[in-house]
């Protein structure tokens, strides 16, 4: 009986924290449009509890509630490469008749003429393709995915299929190389989305569950618990890479990429990512982006389509008690500084070489990828109030991030949904690059998603956009409120930086 009543506290106690949950919805403004992403803050850890099945019988907690709330908030996604040909401008080819017919001939010779060249698109629909397959997780009912970036990186083609098996092409709004996050949507409303909690407050041992879709197994559901925090794997390969993981141990396969990593009322802690094995299957360990690290990247891709992340331009490293002894330091724990870049934002705030990090905004630093979460969650502009360790003193500095180029300046804003369709990060050349050029103006192609340009044209990163159907193109906004009021054929005109001549590309616009 008295084992009984303990069971029936821990439920109820348990039931009072479920119910407690405060839901919030912070709006983006992506185009002028409002768009709500549900967040769950005041999540504290539940461990194992007792609960009463149908019988009133007293039995542990399963999981097969949540496991049917978030399931419809998991999408599989295949992800299609063309291996047909090169992406390489040094391909002059002939251009197919279907674009003449699509064209005109009229409009065909006015822009083409006997000597200019341009690249041919694939034809043959049975050459080989790379298919990759992983998941992703909705975020907003309007269609919006978070997923990894190596799940689509370079693809052609993206499909999307929801938990209830309908299909959808995807376009990319926007990726983030540093976190290995994406984000992609679908052209659908109505979706159940997954709201995200505070991940600072997930508490190691406390239960989760990893769903996607490994081995294209389809909605699996794994369980475990958070074994720990802040892990670096050094998984990444990008060059300003942030890796703060969480790891668990729910199993986690190929195919579980970009797959939600849950706590027990259902709310988004992560974005599984990697897992740490000999064989490249489960071995024990997982590790997922944690959910506010996702907030900012998926928070920057709608507001300015790249993501805008503050920089304190130090190269750092954790403190151990081997460093400690061997810089004779006074503390055991914290980040110390090996070097800091002239003029960045730590240098203007009286950082030097070997001191030793201990808080921001009074919270506790003890690792490298604490501090590098922290401050990759901030954007140039942001003001911080450092604790730091200095021999035997212990001072407080006020640092000012700054962006790569070490200034405070966001990068440009360049999210157009045309601009989306196209599948590609635009920005605006600089008035050097112009005058070297000889051209009055233009837009580079930075970047480039699964869209128009990469599926129907060989157009390669770096190329410069001057013209459209003959109309001068002056900027990024000039770009989209050109192709804004096109239908139909569009002709692209530019050149690139280390190739002569001007080069054309055509594809269609609907």
């Amino acid at each position: 009986m008295k084992n009984y009543i303990n069971y029936m506290v821990t439920a109820a106690i348990a039931l009072f924290v479920t119910l407690g949950t405060v839901w919030i919805a912070p709006e983006l403004i992506p185009g002028g449009k409002t768009l709500k992403i549900e967040h769950v803050n005041g999540t504290p850890a539940v461990g194992a509890v007792y609960t009463l099945n149908e019988n009133n019988e007293v039995i542990p907690l399963d999981f097969t509630s949540i496991a049917e709330k978030v399931m419809p908030g998991v999408v599989h996604i295949r992800s299609t490469q063309s291996l047909n040909y090169t992406r390489t401008p040094q391909q002059y080819r002939r251009l197919p008749d279907p674009f003449r017919d699509f064209f005109g001939d009229d409009y065909f010779d006015q822009f083409f003429g006997p000597r200019r060249h341009y690249y041919e698109s694939p034809q043959n629909p049975e050459s080989p393709a790379r298919v990759g397959t992983g998941s992703g997780v909705i975020v907003n009912s309007e269609g919006y995915i978070v997923t990894n970036n190596h799940v689509i990186a370079n693809a052609d083609d993206i499909e999307v299929t929801l938990h209830d098996n309908r299909t959808y092409k995807a376009t990319v709004i926007g990726t983030d190389p540093s976190t290995d996050l994406a984000l992609i949507q679908i052209k659908e409303k109505g979706l159940n989305s997954l709201p995200l909690v505070n991940s600072d407050e997930v508490k190691i041992g406390e239960w989760v569950l990893a769903v996607g879709n490994p081995f294209n197994l389809n909605s699996t559901v794994t369980a475990g618990i958070v074994s720990a925090k802040s892990r670096n794997i050094n998984i990444l390969r990008d060059q300003y890479a942030i890796e703060s993981f969480i790891q668990t141990d729910a199993a986690i396969n190929m195919g579980n990429s970009g797959g939600a990593l849950v706590n027990l009322r259902g709310g988004l802690v992560g974005i599984n990512t990697a897992i740490a094995s000999p064989t490249g299957s489960y071995a024990g360990y997982g590790f997922a982006v944690p959910s506010n690290m996702v907030n900012k990247v998926v928070e920057d891709l709608l507001k300015y389509g790249v993501v805008q992340r503050g920089y304190l331009g130090v190269t750092i490293r954790g403190v151990d008690g081997r460093l400690a002894k061997e810089k004779n330091l006074k503390v055991t724990s914290g980040v110390y500084i090996d070097s800091v870049t002239t003029d960045g934002a730590a240098a203007q705030a009286g950082m030097e070489v070997g001191d030793v990090i201990l808080e921001i905004e009074e919270s506790e630093i003890k690792t490298a990828p604490e501090l590098q979460e922290i401050i990759a969650r901030h954007r140039p502009g942001d003001k911080l109030n450092l604790k730091i360790a200095r021999g035997d003193k212990r001072l407080n500095l006020k640092v000012e991030l700054k962006n790569r180029e070490g200034d405070t300046k966001f990068l440009a804003k360049n999210r157009k949904e045309v601009l989306n369709i196209l599948g590609a990060e635009f920005e605006d050349i600089t008035e050097e690059t112009a005058k070297k050029l000889d051209i009055p103006g233009g837009v580079r192609v930075a970047k480039l998603y699964a869209g128009k340009l990469m599926k129907h044209t060989q157009i390669r990163e770096g190329f410069i956009i001057t013209k459209v159907d003959d109309q001068i193109v002056e900027n990024t906004e000039n770009l989209a409120k050109i192709l804004d009021k096109k239908e139909g054929g569009v002709l692209i005109e530019g050149v690139y930086e280390d190739l002569p001549g001007v080069h054309y590309y055509a594809f269609g616009l609907s």
